[in-house]
């Protein structure tokens, strides 16, 4: 011990307020998410299904008309 006090031993766990994690927001919404997998793609499962859902519309298949190279 030392004079005029008491040791102070360091915590054996980190204080629960340190060790959480910082919230992550949906992208497209920007409700929290809680489960990991939301938290990866930053998207929440509602979200993530309406992406899947919406999609590029393929464009037209079409040729192009182009003059022959020359010398071919």
């Amino acid at each position: 011990m030392a004079a005029g006090g008491e040791d102070e031993q360091p915590a054996l766990l980190p204080d629960p307020a340190e060790r959480r994690r910082p919230p992550v927001h949906c992208r497209l919404c920007g409700r929290p998410l809680r489960d990991r997998e939301a938290r990866t793609w930053g998207l929440g499962p509602e979200c993530r299904a309406k992406l899947a859902l919406r999609g590029a519309p393929r464009p037209p298949d079409h040729p192009v008309e182009q003059d022959p190279l020359p010398g071919v």
